[in-house]
């Protein structure tokens, strides 16, 4: 994702089987970004956190594109989408050849951009574990808040780790 909106020609679910193998197989990782636990899902299965089945008013769910080479860089969503109260959540799944690179940056400043021009929320959070610092780093350079910490409130491969809550109201976003 960067801020060039070329319209791109990737064929729809093209991301899914590299998305799944590499995000959804590594079971450290992912047991980091969902509460649920981890569960094995056979390739190609419906039942992929990837695949995308009809459009949704509670989610937004993106594959991310590095624009110049085309390569599949991750995942970024809005989950948890309140129309009511007009807030989501916001999260973010990078490949490991892509971390540390600077997208994470350019991935929330485009989910903050989708969220609050496209959709009209009002609010947009984050929820990280405390030691995600590539993670906090990049909603901090967005604009984000920390709110804060939820001590050992999630359950990751093996012991309780603290969240991080982080939060960015639509007044204070600057595009």
């Amino acid at each position: 994702m960067a801020d060039d909106t070329r319209q791109q020609d990737r064929p729809a679910g093209a991301d899914i089987p590299v998305l799944h193998a590499v995000l959804y197989n590594d079971v450290a990782t992912r047991s980091r970004q969902d509460p649920r636990p981890w569960h094995p899902i056979p390739p190609g299965s419906a039942h992929s956190p990837y695949v995308v089945a009809e459009p949704s008013d509670a989610a937004a769910s993106f594959s991310v594109v590095e624009l110049d080479s085309q390569e599949l860089v991750g995942a970024a969503s809005l989950w948890g989408i309140d129309t009511h109260n007009r807030s989501a959540h916001l999260g973010i799944s990078v490949l490991p050849d892509f971390r540390g690179r600077g997208f994470s940056s350019d991935i929330v400043r485009v989910l903050c951009e989708y969220g609050f021009s496209v959709r009209g929320l009002q609010r947009l959070q984050v929820e990280t574990m405390a030691d995600n610092a590539p993670m906090i780093a990049a909603a901090k350079r967005a604009g984000f808040t920390s709110e804060g910490t939820l001590r050992r409130s999630a359950w990751v491969y093996g012991a309780f780790v603290d969240q991080v809550i982080l939060g960015l109201l639509a007044h204070e976003w600057t595009p």
